[in-house]
């Protein structure tokens, strides 16, 4: 069976880092082999940020058609991810036609590993740990659903989709809001929030609060002190996405207040300043991230650990820095770097948690600094032609 896999950062507390997804996968069939050493020189910082732009729009077209899904290969895990990177446009191959990936799960469409059922007061998604093709970590869905896509509105970019939109579990009718209200029913002192906390920030007022089921009062304030004062490290991908759940948060607070974060806020900017710092100072000289993350400077000969190192920190990287700063010359490098790393794998087997955190940091960062860009492929390439291409086997940790 052909599936399409989850990044795979062994063991599960993310310690190793992406070097040892080369020891798991290694793909063939590419122009520059999967074990081609990373390029040690300096690499220049691009002269040309429209070239760059065209090279972004071809890159994600590729990712997001050549690389069709299939429901009847595929699991949640996998489509999820591709939402996250392309919203409502993901397509997926189902047993009817090719149809919006996100459409058809909403609908009520049959997925492995997509499972919902109605809860108290609203509907749970079912934690898999460990599964292959199910939701790994609590609010998963709700979280990467809260973030999907990237969209224009006036002067500010607008994720996700509305609260309002339609659910269908097991035939009855509920909408994205029933998964908020299960997940801040359902928190609890000491969990992992990371993607409760996407959630809330896009969904909820900044001073929001409520009571859990087990009566505990929560505000979301509370929710940003648990997860900036959790550990970043042992978190999973190297922590990026516990790092992007911050910013998220931080971003939030900052439109909704016109000013500098405060309280548990400032906590989570000065851990967000101080990882930022730090894969700054890991950037290695080819322009890619360590495939340690914000942990310690290193790098790999596999070119599949690089780019799902590179994809989850760029990603993180494009949400939490300030136009200014995101203009800066090694963002620039290693915007540069990610797409040369999606096209030199273009037609390899690839891994999908890298392949689709890579494609959505790039989207951001391409909605904040190409005008006019679009996902679309120009007219002289046919690189995103509708041909299903195999993926790396999944991992247990995700």
């Amino acid at each position: 069976m052909l599936y399409a896999p989850r990044t795979p950062v062994v063991p599960a507390h993310g310690r190793v880092g992406w070097t040892a997804l080369a020891l798991i996968v290694a793909g063939t069939g590419c122009g520059v082999p999967a074990g081609t050493p990373a390029d040690q020189t300096v690499a220049a910082v691009p002269s040309d940020q429209g070239t760059l732009c065209r090279r972004i729009d071809i890159a994600l077209a590729h990712a997001r058609d050549a690389r069709l899904l299939d429901a009847g290969v595929q699991g949640a895990w996998q489509v999820v991810h591709g939402i996250l990177a392309f919203g409502p446009e993901f397509p997926l191959a189902t047993r009817a036609a090719t149809a919006p990936a996100l459409s058809y799960l909403l609908d009520g469409g049959a997925l492995v590993g997509w499972k919902l059922r109605p809860g108290n007061p609203g509907v749970i998604a079912i934690v898999e740990e460990g599964s292959t093709m199910g939701q790994g970590h609590p609010d998963q869905w709700l979280g990467y659903l809260s973030q999907c896509g990237v969209a224009e509105s006036g002067d500010r970019l607008v994720e996700g989709i509305p609260l309002d939109t339609p659910l269908t579990v097991g035939g009855r009718r509920f909408t994205i809001a029933d998964l908020l209200a299960q997940a801040q029913h359902d928190i609890r002192p000491g969990q992992e929030a990371t993607w409760t906390l996407m959630a809330l920030s896009a969904w909820l007022p900044h001073d929001a609060a409520w009571t859990s089921g087990d009566g505990e009062r929560w505000t979301t304030e509370r929710v940003v002190e648990m997860e900036a004062g959790a550990d970043i490290a042992s978190a999973a991908c190297g922590g990026a996405h516990r790092l992007y759940g911050l910013a998220a948060a931080v971003d939030a607070h900052r439109r909704a207040t016109g000013g500098p974060p405060t309280g548990a806020w400032a906590e989570a900017a000065a851990v967000l300043d101080d990882s930022i710092e730090r894969a700054r100072r890991f950037q290695q000289p080819d322009g890619t991230f360590s495939v340690h993350a914000f942990e310690r400077p290193a790098t790999s000969p596999e070119v599949f650990a690089r780019l799902s190192a590179t994809g989850h920190v760029f990603e993180v990287l494009a949400l939490a820095l300030d136009d200014q700063r995101l203009r800066e010359p090694w963002v620039r490098r290693a915007a540069d770097r990610l797409v040369t790393l999606l096209e030199q794998t273009s037609d390899l087997d690839v891994e999908c948690g890298a392949l689709y955190h890579a494609a959505h940091g790039l989207a951001i960062y391409r909605r904040r600094t190409c005008a006019g860009s679009t996902t679309k492929p120009p007219p002289d390439t046919d690189q995103a032609q509708a041909t299903p291409l195999r993926f790396q086997p999944p991992s247990p940790n995700r």
